[in-house]
């Protein structure tokens, strides 16, 4: 592999799709198509992509002893000796520079949100990630502050059901991601669970079983409530002629709820790859590879999408 190919994998830039949680708050306050919040939302979502790739710099730099003892991860540029300290450094100025530019771009609060997450993700990787719970707390966090980050950019505040799907399903990606990677390291003799992750000897696999299940269900019970309250704006094109007014009530308003179908299904697949497949460490690496999986999510996000901005809220 050519050694640009090398500095690309550094960014890992295939994890940049969890920044898309950007635009949740403004999809769902029905103004996507306000093409000046689009673009001020884009401009956030790049800046985020820069932000995230360098705190994966930073974290492989800190890392690169326990990375080498890892299964997967001695493959990564920086434990392969593929790309140098000196050299990750240099990417990792640029990255910030370029996460910098754009977060002026934005303006505003944004530029405190995006110090935030960097002093998160600083002290995790220092310090955070080997302590038991709060690993998974500061994993969550990141996912969260992407939708909180997109929330005031647009200045459209989305629903308190919609933030605890949000903390719920968070929390539910990272002890998955946990579980995953203990479920790898045992099936490894040759990897010692304490050198590679410290905090991880604390857990056991029942614990994190129950945490999952408890996280899967938060997830869907609190995304299940933000359909049933939340009242659907957007482009109004009138469909009286198949919703008369004869029809209950709920099937005249509550039409978010199918979208309870996608993400229940979704998350009965993602399970299904953490315990069957063994799989979950990367969560957008099953996304993208788990066909299934990634259906739901593209039909989760049409229903989204056509219920919101074509039929009357």
């Amino acid at each position: 592999m050519s050694h640009s190919f090398q500095i690309l994998k550094l960014l890992r830039p295939r994890q940049w799709i969890k920044n898309l949680a950007l635009f949740a708050a403004l999809t769902f306050s029905g103004q996507m198509f306000d093409l000046d919040l689009l673009t001020k939302v884009s401009m956030g979502f790049f800046a985020f992509c820069f932000l995230s790739s360098s705190t994966y710099v930073i974290n492989d730099i800190i890392d690169v002893k326990k990375d080498r003892l890892h299964p997967f991860k001695k493959a990564r540029p920086i434990a392969s000796g593929k790309v140098s300290i000196p050299e990750a450094i240099v990417v990792l100025i640029a990255t910030l520079s370029i996460a910098y530019y754009f977060s002026t771009l934005v303006g505003g609060f944004f530029i405190g949100i995006a110090l935030v997450y960097i002093l998160l993700q600083l002290s995790y990787s220092f310090f955070f990630k080997n302590i038991v719970i709060f690993d998974i707390f500061f994993i969550a966090v990141g996912y969260i502050l992407r939708v909180v980050a997109g929330d005031i950019i647009s200045g459209y505040h989305i629903s308190v059901w919609l933030l605890l799907t949000t903390i719920s399903l968070s929390l539910f990606l990272a002890v998955g991601k946990r579980r995953s990677e203990l479920t790898l390291l045992k099936n490894f003799q040759s990897a010692r669970i304490t050198d590679v992750r410290k905090s991880l000897s604390h857990y056991s696999e029942a614990l994190l079983d129950t945490y999952t299940a408890m996280f899967a269900i938060a997830t869907f019970l609190f995304y299940s409530m933000f359909t049933f309250l939340e009242n659907p704006r957007g482009i109004q094109l009138g469909f009286d002629l198949l919703l008369p007014e004869y029809l209950p009530y709920y099937l005249q308003r509550k039409w978010l709820m199918v979208t309870i179908i996608p993400v229940l299904y979704g998350l009965m697949r993602y399970l299904q790859d953490i315990y069957e497949r063994q799989e979950g460490e990367s969560p957008d690496k099953v996304l993208l590879s788990d066909k299934q999986l990634l259906s739901s999510v593209i039909v989760w996000v049409f229903l989204v999408i056509f219920i919101i901005y074509f039929i009357q809220g």
